[in-house]
This record gives structure tokens, C-alpha cells and sequence, in this order.
């Protein structure tokens, strides 16, 4: 489905944004603005080479996320998930991640390794999802940020805090140069 409009980036939104932490509101009727939505989100995750984007990391507090494992050389891996639920998971594994909203961190995550997923397609069909392996892991991700988690509520509290004080003290850098 083509949707005649020019597609636009829209701004990520980095850690301490409080859209982040707000949990997304279900979509109702999939709409020309939804639409519109879905494709600027695609735009914008594939620009920033992301694999996944969820769209309170785009300021907009409802239900949807895009994701593209493929790292743009095949666009058939495309999924538009909107109203995501996670049914089921299995297994345990732990691998390193990081997020769009939080660049340059990069922390290891303990995640279930297979997962089922329901939600719907951008044509509001029903759509199930089993994924394993890098696909269950950007699946749990963007369903946390949807629900206002970011992967440094899954650390511990120590990494947690050591973050937090490395990036004010980054932040204080940043700022003091302008």
C-alpha cells in the first residue's frame, strides 16, 4: 500500500526524554496519520541504521514499532507491528545490545531466547510472530520501550548507576563546549 506523502525523518529521542518512559497508549483505527507514521519511522530507522524503532522513541506515545534485522539489504525482513503482545517466551541467553535512543552504550541483556509475539500488519491483520535469536531479542526490545523500559532498567543497579553518572558527566562535557 503507497501512501502519497513525502516521507520525513523524525527525531529520536535520546535517554532522560520523558516520552521515553511513558507507556504507549493501544492504536484503534489505523489511519492515514498512523500510516504516514509507519513510514516516517521506517525512514527514520533505517537512516539512523537502526534494526528496530518503536514510536515513543519518535515522541509519539502509541503502540507501534517497526523493525528490519536485514540492515537494509533486504527489505522482504520488514516487519510493522502494531498493538504488540508478547504470548509467550522460552530459554534464556545473554548477548550485548544496544539502543537508537541511547548512542554509544552498549550493555549485555539477558532476554528470552525464542518468543511469540501477536499483534497487527499496517492493514490491521492479524499478525503472529515466532521469533528466535536476533529477532526475539529486537522483538522483547521495542515491546519494552513501548511499555517506557530502556535496556538500562534491565541491568543492575550498580551498571545502572554507573551509567547514569558517566553520562551526566558526559552531558556537563557537551554542554560546557557549546
Amino acid at each position: 500500500m503507497f501512501y502519497n506523502k513525502t516521507m520525513a525523518l523524525l527525531e529520536i529521542k535520546k535517554y532522560t526524554d520523558k516520552s521515553l518512559k511513558g507507556k504507549a497508549s493501544p492504536i484503534g483505527k489505523i489511519d492515514v496519520n498512523i500510516q504516514h507514521l509507519i513510514d516516517d519511522m521506517i525512514e527514520t530507522m533505517h537512516a539512523a541504521r537502526g534494526i528496530g524503532l518503536a514510536a515513543n522513541q519518535v515522541g509519539v506515545l502509541k503502540r507501534l514499532c517497526v523493525i528490519d534485522t536485514s540492515l537494509n539489504e533486504d527489505r522482504k525482513s520488514l516487519i510493522i507491528l502494531i498493538n504488540p503482545v508478547l504470548v509467550e517466551k522460552e530459554g534464556t541467553v545473554e548477548a550485548e545490545e544496544g539502543c537508537l535512543s541511547i548512542p554509544g552504550y552498549m550493555t549485555t541483556i539477558k532476554r528470552s531466547e525464542k518468543v511469540f509475539v501477536k499483534g497487527s500488519n499496517r492493514e490491521g491483520k492479524s499478525l503472529e510472530i515466532e521469533g528466535t535469536g536476533l529477532l526475539a531479542r529486537v522483538l522483547q526490545h521495542e515491546i519494552d520501550h513501548l511499555e517506557g523500559l530502556l535496556i538500562i532498567d534491565r541491568i543492575s543497579p550498580i551498571k545502572r548507576e554507573f551509567f547514569k553518572r558517566r553520562y551526566k558527566k558526559a552531558f556537563k562535557e557537551i554542554n560546557s563546549t557549546k
